[in-house]
């Protein structure tokens, strides 16, 4: 610190140059000339700050951008999480060389973004947090908020971030941003460390000022490199590869961001491997015979019964969660192997995989040239049963699609007319619920639509602002942002509609109306039987039984949105669904249409395991059937030893 007069750009304070700022000053300065470049794009790292401000950040980094933000628009988000989630959809939208950070002021306010840091990180996407902490001088002590902790007098609610979060820090005094800043960037910009990165402000040192050495608003690039995995790797993953004889695809999140598409359809073409896809994997195979679709428990029934019988999994870019697994019940070979690509080392060694740690595109690239060399192919019966395989999912979509008589709309049918309308200058995203599976299992993906799914946090209420944030980062690029969610999402979180009407960016939302959390039902009733479901639907409070388990709530979700400013339509059959779709294409604001569905009508099952908590104990016959039969598929789970190569050397 220096008690020379305010400094400012060029001034020398003891023969250095330096610029004199307040830490939130500082921070709208730095951000503004970060770049980051991939495969020679560059582009600014964190073009802009989503923020709610309160007394914990009003005077500070809202000051910084008033004063300081010359290319640093302000977003101003209705609920703090719901800020996280937009930044999300716009790291999505920019391949995660961008993203946006967010502020928000003390106490519940930065802990709403708990939930957003969570999802983030889960995801592997990166996010930037200035959530505003207690004032760090203490004189006041206990501010407005704060929470007191009798022994640790350091801790803050925003140490809640620390498990969630991919790098944390406190600015405790000025000269940390000088290291801070930089790391923080390092992680948003690396693809294995990748994440939410928080760092807390504490009220008073946002407004701390300091001479900042003027080098340090030097503009930077941010390299997001192509990392090569080791010879040894490529080596041994081919020697594995070349001894199978049913080998099959994973095709993960990790492929869309290594923009490895063209390599893995080649791949698959040149030596008959079928490809599966996960779910931030959908629509990232190739556009052939041999895209089975959808893996695992929202899989397709042609893709599980190929994975049964695989000798060996070759994963690409993926976490391995347990619903692309069955929970580890799903690969049923006996002398199953697998070899993981991956940038990292944590999730290259899943499932006991051989590792090929580094960069997608260019471990597909390498073994396929080790692979082509021996003239590796599957056989001619391999590729009739995967050709069988495709039918049996064909047919299984055909009998989901069907009018059912009697019955409304089904969700099966919203999503086919939504998916032949849409084009390949159109995005999808969605994160919960029911929508999950029928897009996971029911979505052709040969219209080149981008899909972009939330299903490593699942968490509800994530799809609207991340909607928005994908708009945000597609500026006026042509085509349309859908949004699908069902009615209990859409509760949780619809009021980034109204920032979407305040910025002008247009986003469709669908939301698919079925009076409750419904995709939980199918769950509780196959786990207690007939009869069971608890607490999933909307209904009212029995005036009789004294439990949620009297008449159906009537509410009107068009209605409500268009009080937010968006135009909106209530539907109940295709023909009306279509016909409000094609008048939101035609509109240029924010649009929702409510899909009235048969509640209880979903997609055919996958026959996988998922395994979750069961009653071990229970007065029900229901829960007793439905806890043994649970049992059983847990009996199929398995311990897959590490995978070594065969010795050919």
């Amino acid at each position: 610190m220096t008690s020379t007069a305010a400094a400012d750009i060029g001034t020398v304070v003891d023969n250095k140059a330096v610029r004199r700022r307040t830490v939130a000053q500082a921070i709208v300065e730095y951000l503004q000339v970060q770049y980051s470049e991939l495969d020679g794009e560059r582009r600014r790292l964190v073009p802009g700050m989503y923020g709610i401000f309160g007394h914990g950040n009003s005077v500070g980094l809202a000051q910084g951008i008033d004063e300081y933000g010359v290319d640093f628009p302000h977003y101003q988000g209705k609920n703090e999480q719901s800020m996280v989630h937009a930044a999300i959809g716009f790291a999505k939208a920019s391949n995660r060389a961008a993203t946006l950070a967010c502020t928000a002021s003390a106490g519940p306010g930065s802990t709403n973004m708990v939930s957003g840091a969570a999802t983030a990180t889960t995801n592997r996407l990166p996010v930037l947090l200035f959530p505003a902490d207690i004032i760090n001088n203490r004189f006041g002590d206990p501010v407005l908020q704060q929470i007191e902790h009798p022994v640790e007098r350091d801790v803050s609610a925003n140490d809640c971030f620390r498990p969630v979060s991919r790098y944390f820090d406190r600015i405790t005094h000025p000269a940390q941003l000088l290291s801070t800043l930089p790391e923080a960037m390092r992680v948003l910009t690396d693809p294995v460390e990748t994440g939410a990165v928080v760092v807390c402000l504490p009220q008073d040192i946002q407004g701390a000022e300091f001479d900042f050495p003027e080098s340090f608003f030097t503009p930077r690039v941010w390299h997001i490199r192509r990392r090569p995995a080791v010879e040894d790797e490529y080596r041994d993953a081919a020697d594995i590869i070349a001894n199978a004889e049913r080998p099959l695809l994973i095709s993960g999140g990790g492929v869309r961001y290594s923009k490895a598409q063209d390599e893995l359809a080649r791949f698959s073409a040149d030596f008959g491997i079928p490809v599966t896809e996960t779910y931030s994997g959908k629509g990232s195979g190739p556009i052939s015979e041999l895209n089975l679709g959808a893996l695992g428990v929202t899989g397709t029934v042609g893709a599980n019964e190929i994975a049964d019988g695989a000798d060996v999994v070759i994963t690409v870019g993926s976490r391995l969660q347990d619903f692309i697994t069955a929970s580890h019940s799903l690969f049923q070979n006996p002398n199953v192997k697998f070899v993981n690509l991956n940038v990292g080392s944590f999730d290259a060694h899943k499932m006991g995989s051989f590792p090929v740690i580094g960069d997608a595109k260019l471990s597909l690239a390498a073994l396929r040239e080790r692979l082509a060399a021996i003239d590796f192919g599957t056989s001619a019966d391999y590729r009739s049963e995967i050709a069988d395989a495709r039918k049996a999912t064909l047919e299984v979509r055909k009998h989901d699609l069907q009018a059912f008589p009697g019955e409304n709309m089904s969700q099966a049918q919203v999503i086919d007319v939504l998916n032949r309308t849409a084009t390949n200058q159109d995005a999808l995203i969605l994160g919960s619920g029911g929508v999950v599976e029928g897009i996971h299992k029911a979505w052709d993906t040969s219209n080149g639509a981008e899909i972009h799914f939330e299903y490593a946090n699942s968490c509800m209420g994530h799809e609207i602002p991340a909607g928005l944030g994908y708009r945000i980062a597609r500026g006026d690029a042509p085509g349309e942002v859908y949004v699908l969610i069902g009615d209990g999402t859409y509760f949780m979180q619809p009021t980034e509609l109204v920032t979407a009407v305040q910025e002008r960016k247009k986003i469709i939302t669908i939301v698919i109306d079925n009076r409750g959390h419904q995709c939980i039902w199918p769950l509780q009733v196959s786990k207690g039987g007939p009869g069971r479901e608890f607490g999933t639907q909307y209904r009212e409070r029995s005036t009789e039984s004294g439990r949620l388990d009297g008449a159906v709530l009537d509410f009107d979700i068009a209605a409500n949105a268009a009080s937010m400013g968006c135009a909106a339509w209530s539907t109940s059959t295709v023909e009306e669904f279509q016909n409000a779709l094609k008048e939101a294409k035609e509109g240029d604001g924010p649009a929702v249409i409510v899909a009235r569905v048969e509640p209880w009508r979903y997609l055919s099952g996958s026959g996988a395991f998922w395994d979750v908590g069961v009653p071990m104990t229970s007065q029900r016959p229901g829960s007793q059937e439905g806890t043994a039969k649970h049992l059983e598929g847990r009996a199929r789970q398995r311990f897959y030893a590490a995978t070594t190569a065969p010795d050919q050397r």
